[in-house]
């Protein structure tokens, strides 16, 4: 069935089907020239020479990418989890699917509309077709299946990391604000000071001058650095966790459940 074919070639991943890889490959490769003629096109220079050669393969790409995401929404019932005419509407809500809408809407729109502000607005959104990677990459995809497991985790360390830079930005304003009004005016104004102390960047435009402050700084900096280390390790242990899952799982027989190469008496 036709509908069921589409449906293979454009959302399984299974490297059986060579078309459905080749066919996401041309897509990947489509979507990465896209982004680089937007950083291109950014450059003077080089949009008044080649302007309309960034607008014709604009076209193509608008139309190549409308197709696809017709041909989804039309095949998606063929997997079975969204059926009928409110099925194709569920599909047409869900991130990817928004993703792959939004990367073609604002260039329709755009031929519409000859105010330039809108066009460069447009040629700005076209950057999210970066996002369309995901859908072809399962590296990312594990990233994301990582960051959705790890979400409670990460919450507690966003609220963790929330708290310390309020009392940091606290601290900081009620010890600096006689020394430096102007640089510490309010805890809100002595939030970019955390923010930069935190991170580690330290732009230096803000910066204690009183020895209390200058203790108060030094505490704040050896906890960011602390604090801003536990979400790497948290998703760095949960990403080795699902790989060594999917390498067990290639592993184990799926019918009888034992390790390929074991003995039944072992």
């Amino acid at each position: 069935m036709l509908k069921e074919k589409i449906y293979r070639l454009l959302e399984e991943q299974s490297d059986a089907q060579e078309t459905g890889r080749w066919v996401r490959l041309g897509l990947l490769v489509l979507i990465l020239l896209n982004v680089l003629s937007v950083i291109l096109q950014s450059v003077e220079s080089i949009d008044q020479v080649y302007g309309v050669v960034f607008y014709r393969f604009e076209l193509f790409s608008v139309c190549i990418f409308g197709i696809e995401y017709v041909l989804r929404i039309w095949s998606v019932p063929a997997g079975g989890k969204y059926q009928g005419f409110w099925g194709r509407v569920c599909y047409a809500c869900t991130p990817l699917a928004i993703i792959d809408l939004v990367s073609i809407l604002p260039t329709l729109l755009s031929l519409n509309f000859l105010d330039l502000r809108f066009l460069r607005i447009a040629r700005l959104f076209r950057l999210l077709r970066i996002l369309k990677v995901g859908r072809y990459s399962k590296t990312l995809q594990r990233f994301s299946e990582v960051a959705v497991d790890t979400r409670s985790e990460m919450f507690v360390t966003f609220l963790a990391m929330l708290l310390l830079l309020v009392v940091g930005s606290g601290t900081i304003y009620f010890v600096e604000h006689e020394a430096q009004p102007e640089v510490f005016s309010s805890i809100p104004a002595s939030m970019w000071w955390a923010v930069t102390t935190l991170t580690t960047v330290g732009y230096g435009d803000a910066y204690p001058v009183t020895a209390l402050g200058k203790m108060a700084a030094s505490l704040v900096a050896i906890f960011g650095i602390g604090m801003f280390a536990l979400p790497s390790g948290i998703l760095g242990a949960a990403f080795l966790a699902r790989i060594k899952g999917e390498r067990h799982n290639e592993l184990v027989c799926p019918h009888c459940k034992r390790k390929f190469g074991e003995d039944e008496d072992g």
